[in-house]
């Protein structure tokens, strides 16, 4: 399954979607047979993964295209690696007011589960295992793509932004992307859960905030 070996990533900084310690995410979708693909850089614009939509069957994609009862369904998402391989798979199951969203390695272990906390006014996520929370995602500016990523202390870890002033400009456009900081190293399973939630928040997470029309 190496046919994406061409990309493979070089230079410093580990070159993976678990030790780089600032992740672009291009939400521009490459629609591939109806699925939804998001591509995933470190700072220097090398692809190091991307987060697929995967599972979903001919009515569910026609039914999406023609109606809003999208947020109804179960998506499930796959964060492969810059081979392809898939890192972590992510399942929203289909829900009404709280989404919450459980996250696996690819062989079906779990690693915790996102879950939202309050449906109306400011939106946060809470990272949970084993039933604690060890950390949370507050959407400070939905608009303008604000985000703390913060642990179970409440100290902040990580930063969901649009602007970021390491990022090359040539290639990178704030339109298309934005970006992920990590503060520092963190153990797993929080760093898990933070790239998960960091690189879904526009597709299995903003979809609350956007609000259907």
């Amino acid at each position: 399954m190496h046919q994406q070996a061409g990309v493979a990533p070089t230079g410093p900084g580990g070159g993976s979607l678990f030790t780089e310690p600032v992740l672009v995410v291009n939400q521009k979708a490459k629609l591939i047979e109806m699925t939804n693909e998001y591509s995933v850089f470190d700072q220097n614009g090398n692809t190091i993964g991307s987060v697929v939509q995967v599972g979903q069957s001919t009515a569910k994609k026609v039914l999406r295209l023609v109606s809003s009862l999208d947020q109804y369904m179960t998506h499930k998402l796959e964060i492969r690696d810059a081979y392809g391989q898939p890192q972590l798979v992510l399942t929203r199951p289909a829900k009404f007011i709280k989404s919450k969203v459980l996250v696996e390695r690819p062989d079906g272990q779990p690693v915790g589960e996102i879950v939202q906390q309050n449906a109306i006014g400011k939106i946060n996520f809470a990272m949970v295992v084993n039933g604690q929370q060890i950390g949370a995602i507050k959407a400070e500016n939905w608009r303008a793509w604000n985000f703390a990523i913060v642990d179970h202390a409440d100290q902040e870890i990580a930063r969901i932004t649009k602007t970021w002033e390491g990022l090359a400009k040539t290639m990178f456009t704030t339109a298309d992307n934005y970006v992920l900081q990590i503060h520092q190293q963190l153990p797993d399973p929080l760093l898990s859960l933070v790239i998960a939630t960091a690189l879904t928040v526009d597709t299995a997470l903003k979809q609350d905030a956007r609000g259907f029309g």
